[in-house]
């Protein structure tokens, strides 16, 4: 393509979002077209009901317009009677707010409003750009940070008594918690250690050395490439412009892709044992499985591949079955991955002006009552070194609680959702949190 018509493309594109815009805060629907990059645009009647049928009773799909420039589907449970508390749930990656369906009913039975959006990049939640070459700042962790708000302000709270954010939307709900604390109560961390904001440097015009700077992505992945066999760091493998379509594109297909991807993290894969390892370097990170620390001339897809479990194996999963893949296929077939994964590009790692934004808040900790809860079997807690410890002494001021879940890899809240729910109503009746709007 040469520079004129690139130009060109990219106008054409900017202008339809202006259009596609300015049409949904008239309350239309444009149909989707795949035709033409931009804005994800999906007239919603002509979809299937989400998750068919695998969503409890008593749980509804919904969408919410003018939230922070987007249409937010959400799932809700607890929504019947008014005035009660309210429990925002944010999904990590590749999930949904379907990852929620099976914590939601208890969480509701217990009193609560339940809210489990799709977030933005993911799912029915529209008024996103899918292009790879999209403004990357509406994906930034303040920008994340008021969606999360808004959906709670357009729902008519003020506050609401726990964040939830597991896996790629921990960082999301441990910024709403740091920055908002009137607005988020407390918090539940999962699956991700919260390190808190980066550092800034301090007392240097006395003659204090400035803060070491942790080792970057990039420079992590040079060190692991020099490794036998030589290995990536997924983190940046998800930046890149070939992640969405060799996942999109699995030779094995999407739906044993999200069953081999699903099945490798999680404690039905015996090879799962996790451990505080020493520091951040490539020795010590090359410890952990492939779905993190990646062979280096393999996608995600050649990855998992290996690890697809067994017809025996699958028949035996009762937290995933068949037709809940299907959903995760579904739905990723039809949005891909590439929003999903910008957060990849600016809320982790070493963007520069995503770590300005987020030193604006340096020296400061999340002081409202504080939660973690991973599986006992999940290498996400310790990938990366020290972050444990970090949330746990100056990330969390008021960390009431850090449970391993027996019996739960990286999906926990899916692995064992009975003791998942047990912990987080017992921790939001210890800390009080029955507010009523």
């Amino acid at each position: 393509m040469s520079d004129q018509s690139a130009t060109t493309s990219t106008l054409s594109r900017r202008a339809f979002l202006a259009t596609a815009s300015a049409v949904a805060m008239g309350g239309m629907t444009l149909a989707q077209d795949r035709t033409q990059p931009g804005s994800v645009r999906t007239e919603t009647a002509s979809l299937p009901p989400y998750g068919d049928a695998t969503i409890p009773p008593g749980i509804r799909s919904r969408r919410v317009a003018n939230v922070n420039g987007l249409t937010v589907h959400m799932l809700e449970a607890g929504y019947e009677t008014p005035g009660r508390p309210a429990v925002l749930l944010l999904h990590g990656f590749p999930e949904l707010a379907y990852s929620w369906r099976k914590v939601m009913l208890p969480l509701a039975s217990a009193g609560y409003h339940v809210i489990a959006p799709d977030q933005r990049g993911y799912g029915r939640t529209t008024g996103w750009d899918d292009t790879y070459d999209a403004d990357p700042d509406p994906f930034r962790i303040l920008n994340m940070v008021r969606d999360a708000m808004a959906l709670v302000y357009a729902l008519g709270y003020r506050s609401v008594a726990m964040v939830v954010g597991h896996d790629a939307g921990a960082p999301v709900a441990s910024w709403s918690a740091l920055i908002r604390p009137d607005v988020f109560r407390s918090i539940t961390i999962m699956s991700s250690p919260f390190e808190g904001p980066p550092a800034m440097p301090f007392d240097t015009a006395n003659g204090a050395a400035p803060p070491r700077p942790a080792p970057t992505d990039e420079e992590l992945d040079a060190e692991l490439a020099k490794l036998n066999p030589p290995r990536k760091y997924y983190q940046n493998y998800q930046r890149t412009r070939g992640a969405n379509d060799n996942m999109l594109h699995a030779p094995q297909g999407l739906h044993a892709f999200f069953r081999a991807y699903y099945h490798y993290k999680s404690a039905d894969w015996k090879g799962n044992n996790p451990h505080p390892l020493k520091a951040r370097i490539a020795e010590e990170m090359a410890k952990i499985p492939t779905y993190y620390v990646m062979e280096k001339d393999k996608g995600m897809a050649e990855t998992v591949a290996p690890f697809m479990p067994s017809p025996a194996e699958i028949a035996a999963c009762k937290w995933l079955t068949d037709a809940e893949v299907d959903v995760y296929a579904s739905e990723f077939g039809r949005t891909q991955f590439t929003g999903a994964l910008q957060g990849y590009r600016v809320r982790r790692g070493s963007d520069p002006k995503s770590l300005a934004e987020m030193r604006t808040f340096s020296g400061r900790a999340i002081d409202v009552p504080s939660m973690f809860v991973g599986g006992k079997s999940d290498w996400g807690t310790y990938q990366t070194p020290g972050a444990v410890d970090r949330m746990r002494t100056t990330a969390c001021a008021r960390m009431v609680g850090f449970h391993l879940v027996e019996g739960a890899g990286h999906w926990v809240q899916q692995e064992q959702p009975e003791q998942v729910s047990k912990l987080l109503i017992q921790f939001l009746r210890e800390q009080g949190r029955t507010i009523r709007q």
